[in-house]
């Protein structure tokens, strides 16, 4: 690194949780020394190991803290912290994540929204993801609830071959629920596709092409009273306004 003109400026540093020690936050009299191309130059005063990396345009990162005495390796910081930041995307890729997606429900909701819902859900699984059947109900709805358990062991049926029941039908407030989950078959296949998208990115990234990404489930018209308006998200899955 040259003299003056310092690379790192701890000042920029995030304040709070662990923070890796660069050139003068390096306190400790004496490290052990990795050099640039991964040799052991041993134990050096802290003095002498940071004019080493200034010389060689260089910083002097510490490695190992807990070390005695702490090893510090002369290195890049700047691409150092670009390859950490490359790695955890890449692990964050390969990373399946399973989410809940919310499928709501009336009590009014007729068989062929009851069918939409169905196949809504079996995209939802197909894609790796837990559903969560949610049937809501107002005023004196509360009091047949029975209306409720009919469309879930209407749409339960439907979806065996894809997902196992999760928990079974429950009541919460003026809700009943019922959550269900990709089988592990399901969860294989998921897995598989998601390396193989992982390999196609590469291959396109080596070959200086855009690579199209997975396309995101779409969002869903809601055909439930307009009174619903403060149950939108993203993730649920209603029925288009029929035509």
């Amino acid at each position: 690194m040259a003299m003056g003109r310092p690379r790192f400026d701890p000042r920029n540093q995030q304040r709070g949780g662990f923070q890796i020690r660069v050139n003068h936050r390096i306190r400790v009299p004496e490290v052990r020394v990795i050099a640039a191309n991964g040799d052991m130059l041993g134990v050096l005063t802290t003095h002498e190991a940071l004019r080493m990396a200034q010389e060689q345009g260089l910083d002097l990162v510490e490695v190992n803290p807990k070390a005695e005495p702490p090893v510090c390796k002369i290195l890049d910081f700047g691409k150092y912290k670009y390859e950490e930041k490359k790695k955890t995307a890449e692990a964050k890729r390969k990373q399946t994540v399973v989410e809940i997606k919310e499928v709501k429900l009336r009590p009014k909701t007729d068989d062929h929204d009851l069918d939409f819902k169905v196949r809504a859900a079996r995209r939802f699984i197909e894609a790796g993801h837990k559903v969560k059947f949610t049937v809501r109900f107002r005023g004196r709805e509360i009091t047949h609830p029975e209306k409720a358990q009919e469309q879930l062991t209407f749409i339960l049926p439907k979806l065996e071959d894809i997902a196992n029941i999760e928990s079974r039908a429950m009541m919460e407030a003026r809700t009943m629920t019922v959550m269900v989950a990709p089988k592990p078959a399901i969860m294989q296949r998921v897995a598989l596709l998601k390396a193989q998208r992982e390999k196609d990115r590469q291959v396109a990234e080596k070959e200086g092409r855009v690579y199209e990404s997975e396309p995101e489930l779409p969002d869903l018209e809601d055909d439930d009273d307009d009174d619903d308006d403060d149950d939108d998200d993203a993730g649920e899955a209603k029925a288009p306004p029929a035509k």
